[in-house]
């Protein structure tokens, strides 16, 4: 019993734990730019929501590739949220974000993010809605431009 309820309380807490977020979920989120992005606005648009860290690799690694797509598709049919999670302070994250060229819209990530969105075991961790809102897709770990084309690609009418 006592495993059970520590088990539960690190489930909680921890914004790395993983909780999937009810299908067409309405999140809200306010960028560091002040600006709100809720994902009814986003209808008829593929939106990922991105977790990622300033000290991942592997987030570092899919940086280029998410800039590019959101480039790329942000007039017509994608749109690429990025939330940052366990950082020391928001200098940090802009200092980042300006090195990696980050276009797309950043939101510091806390408990509001991770109630509305979901939780993650690892990061980077993107979740996937489709045009009509609804999350089709938690990819674990790094996600490439290859990948989210193809599955745009195969999900046009």
């Amino acid at each position: 019993m006592r495993s059970l309820l520590l088990g539960f309380i690190l489930l909680t807490i921890s914004p790395f734990s993983y909780s999937e977020t009810p299908v067409g979920a309405n999140f809200m989120l306010k960028d560091t730019a002040g600006m709100q992005h809720k994902l009814s606005n986003y209808k008829g648009k593929w939106v990922l929501v991105n977790y990622w860290a300033t000290w991942c690799p592997p987030c570092l690694e899919e940086v280029p590739d998410l800039v590019n797509l959101y480039d790329h598709h942000k007039n017509k049919d994608l749109m690429v949220i990025g939330v940052v999670f366990d950082y020391t302070n928001i200098k940090e994250v802009e200092t980042y974000v300006d090195d990696m060229l980050m276009s797309y819209p950043i939101v510091l990530g806390d408990d509001a993010v991770t109630v509305q969105i979901g939780l993650a075991d690892v990061l980077p961790t993107t979740f996937i809605y489709n045009p009509q809102g609804q999350l089709v897709k938690i990819k674990r770990g790094i996600i490439t431009k290859q990948y989210i084309e193809k599955m745009i690609g195969q999900n046009k009418p």
